[in-house]
């Protein structure tokens, strides 16, 4: 996934990291964080965090090549559509973990707006768009 994003989206080198969006109650089972809850910084991204070893094959696109992660925890207080949109894909997978990144094309300001969103849209390789409610595909 990581090399797809980084080809038809981000336009970077393959080599560049993503990070990991991880419910805040499943966060220890995967990345080496002891009290998970008291590392308030760990919700901006702010912490790099080893991924345990036994679940770096179960998370290829957001472990970096030394093992880590550069963790966001997620909470159903703080964000609870986005916490329910992981434990879903959680659901669907069996990993409640996903690859986290800035939208925006190299080069490019991040997206702020709908039109910034669209138009990121179209200049990249991306296949659907989810703003709110509404949904756009590309069609060939």
């Amino acid at each position: 996934m990581k090399d797809i994003i980084n080809v038809k989206i981000k336009f970077r080198e393959p080599f560049r990291p993503f990070a990991p969006s991880v419910p805040l109650e499943h966060c220890e089972k995967y990345f080496d964080i002891q009290d998970a809850a008291k590392h308030y910084p760990a919700r901006f991204m702010l912490y790099v965090t080893p991924v345990k070893k036994e679940q770096r094959s179960a998370l290829p696109a957001i472990t970096h090549a030394d093992g880590t992660g550069r963790l966001q925890t997620v909470t159903k207080e703080t964000n609870p559509r986005y916490h329910r949109l992981i434990e879903k894909f959680g659901e669907a997978t069996g990993v409640p973990v996903i690859l986290n990144t800035s939208y925006n094309l190299k080069g490019e300001p991040i997206v702020n707006t709908p039109q910034n969103a669209y138009s990121t849209f179209m200049n990249s390789g991306m296949d659907m768009l989810i703003m709110e409610h509404a949904v756009v595909e590309k069609k060939e």
